[in-house]
């Protein structure tokens, strides 16, 4: 087990013995330390939120959006470190949906759901809330290095009622199994708004060229299953989200699959752009975004 795995497994098991409010503060402090020390985590992040907010927003400004987004991405880690010991009214009381009968009815009719998250507000609390109402989800999981470090996370996420799928090495494609489970009405949520691999299909998104995964709109195309855009933000007493859609999904005259799916996408980006402006503080994304 090396330094990264045994700092997870820390977390997992010391913070979630702390009272909330002291593990609030302790994660504050590291983000207003990281806030100071202006690393590339968090130069990355402010120049991510400049994208964001546009060239007209002062300086000052901005640097305490990014010191706001940073304690947001803090009280991220500090809520999935102690996530295994809430209950399931506790993982209920400590999310809140706006959409909540869009799902309820799409389980309940066997189609299932896709729906295209952005890494803001915490996913993983999502994630658990819709396993904690009983409904079925399946996603898929990047493989991080080392291998330990995605094993935990894979059995972390297991362990709040999801099926986890790796994006690589599985028993079949990802894709297939996720067709299949959105057959058997399940909802799958996909973090939609990075993807820099040569896969990615490139999208306007904030005035700049990025990539986003095809995924969420292929599995849609394939399935006919309703497709909805998600933002994710922070209340003090919750975090929240809201769904927009289902987004229409374009039809064989519109085009080959691949422009379908080019143009499914676009809708994703731009759906995922609009929650994002209105929550930037709770969009984390501390890597880079911008092909440009």
């Amino acid at each position: 087990m090396n330094l990264t795995e045994l700092g997870f497994v820390a977390g997992w098991r010391l913070v979630r013995v702390l009272p909330r409010p002291v593990a609030a503060a302790a994660f504050d402090a590291v983000a207003d330390r990281a806030h100071r020390r202006r690393g590339r985590g968090a130069s990355r992040l402010r120049a991510n939120l400049r994208r964001v907010v546009g060239p007209e927003l002062p300086d000052a400004e901005l640097d305490e959006l990014v010191r706001a987004g940073l304690r947001s991405y803090s009280r991220y880690w500090m809520e999935v470190f102690r996530l295994p010991s809430l209950s399931r009214e506790q993982v209920l009381a400590g999310f809140r949906l706006d959409g909540t009968e869009k799902l309820a009815a799409d389980v309940a009719s066997g189609r299932g759901a896709v729906v295209a998250l952005p890494h803001a507000g915490n996913w993983d609390l999502a994630g658990a809330w819709v396993a904690a109402n009983g409904w079925p989800l399946s996603t898929v999981a990047e493989r991080l290095k080392p291998e330990g470090v995605f094993e935990r996370f894979v059995t972390f996420r297991e362990g709040l009622g999801m099926e986890i799928l790796p994006t690589t090495g599985g028993a079949r494609p990802p894709i297939d199994v996720l067709t299949d489970r959105l057959q058997a009405g399940a909802v799958v949520p996909l973090l939609a708004d990075r993807d820099l691999s040569a896969r990615g299909v490139e999208v306007d998104f904030f005035d700049g060229r990025s990539r986003m995964p095809a995924g969420p709109a292929l599995l849609a195309l394939r399935t006919g299953a309703p497709l909805y855009v998600a933002s994710l933000w922070y209340e003090p007493d919750a975090a929240c989200a809201s769904i927009e859609g289902p987004l229409p999904l374009p039809g064989p005259a519109e085009g080959s699959l691949d422009e379908r799916v080019r143009t499914l996408t676009q809708r994703i980006a731009d759906g995922l752009a609009s929650g994002i402006a209105r929550h930037p503080q709770d969009w984390h994304m501390l890597q880079r975004m911008w092909l440009d």
